[in-house]
């Protein structure tokens, strides 16, 4: 490990080589025909794993999705807004909104609310025009 003493448990950012065991992981990579979504399954407080199986994704509206992390309730808060408000505009378009709306107004809720939340998440689906977002 070179010249950087370690203590057992603790992380040093110069060791590139050592596991790091904290937050959580989301990603999405778009292809021509779509948008994949993958997210780790552990919800933890600290360094104790509260549930080894957790969701978090969660469908915002048709074919659109959001992968979430951070604080649970921020997240499963925000996704709701999101939610309850692309519902309300589906229903005045009369049809299905675009993953870009969507994603607009996610970002425009975290972003307005930025000091008040630990919220990180992507928001990516598929839509009528084909390929991924």
């Amino acid at each position: 490990m070179g010249s950087h003493a370690q203590r057992q448990g603790t992380f040093d950012p110069r060791d590139t080589q050592q596991a790091v065991a904290l937050g959580t992981t989301i990603m999405a990579a778009s292809f021509p025909g779509g948008v994949v979504l993958g997210a780790d399954s552990r919800t933890s407080t600290g360094s104790y794993v509260a549930n080894r199986v957790t969701n978090k994704l969660t469908q915002l509206a048709e074919k659109v999705f959001v992968c979430r992390s951070g604080s649970a309730a921020d997240t499963q808060a925000i996704s709701s807004f999101v939610e309850l408000y692309i519902a309300q505009h589906q229903m005045e378009l009369g049809g299905p909104v675009d993953v870009q709306t969507v994603a607009n107004l996610a970002m425009q809720l975290l972003y307005s609310n930025k000091n008040a939340l630990q919220a990180g998440m992507i928001v990516a689906g598929g839509g009528e025009r084909g390929g991924g977002a």
